[in-house]
């Protein structure tokens, strides 16, 4: 999760609204997508009104026609990990963005994830990122989707990547996740038990905290 909102934060976090007047809200100009109302992004997230005027300026900096494909995202994930490949993963996590599937994330969506991310509660958060380990969207994590997305973390990683990546490295750490996750030993896990197992882990309660007041 780290690497989700670590990256996604770090641009935003270093702007600052100007001083010029806001009665345009998000400072609007001709894009090809205008978000929704300030109001009602301010109502339906846990970011105030200043601090989405910070992310809308972020986000049209990186992305001036309001909306971002997936090639555009790759490009600009990939900037955080010039050692790695990080395509692959940057394709799941746009996906994991991209909630209504429609082939692009919108400043509307791209608010959601990352007010669950940093502001929602524990639930919300691993709910997301079972979402994102979820690849086929069937409701389970089944040892396919979680080998796909050990072998993207490996390759986004690049030559830093500890410890370094040997041939069963990947299915050790699948084996190891589903030990802990399969509560009932079916072969998949499902969100109750992925809930259950992550309130069970200290390390990874603390890592959701990381990023709370990143903004």
């Amino acid at each position: 999760m780290g690497a989700v909102v670590g990256t996604l934060s770090l641009q935003t976090r270093q702007r600052r609204p100007s001083r010029d007047r806001v009665c345009d809200d998000l400072e609007l100009s001709v894009v090809c997508h205008r978000p929704e109302a300030l109001d009602l992004l301010e109502a339906q997230s846990n970011f105030n009104r200043k601090e989405l005027q910070v992310l809308y300026r972020g986000f049209k900096n990186e992305c001036p026609s309001g909306v971002v494909n997936e090639e555009t995202f790759k490009q600009i994930y990939s900037q955080f990990f010039p050692h790695g490949d990080a395509s692959t993963y940057a394709h799941y996590l746009f996906n994991a963005f991209d909630s209504s599937q429609s082939g692009s994330i919108k400043f509307e969506d791209f608010v959601t994830a990352l007010s669950i991310l940093l502001r929602g509660t524990t639930t919300e958060k691993l709910q997301w990122t079972f979402n994102l380990y979820d690849i086929n969207k069937d409701g389970y994590i089944n040892k396919e989707e979680m080998t796909d997305i050990v072998k993207a973390i490996y390759d986004m990683m690049g030559r830093f990547t500890y410890p370094a990546m040997k041939t069963d490295t990947t299915r050790q750490h699948v084996d190891a996740f589903f030990q802990k996750m399969d509560k009932n030993r079916d072969g998949v896990v499902t969100l109750d038990e992925f809930i259950l197992s992550c309130q069970e882990d200290e390390n990874i309660m603390r890592s959701l905290q990381l990023f709370e007041n990143v903004i």
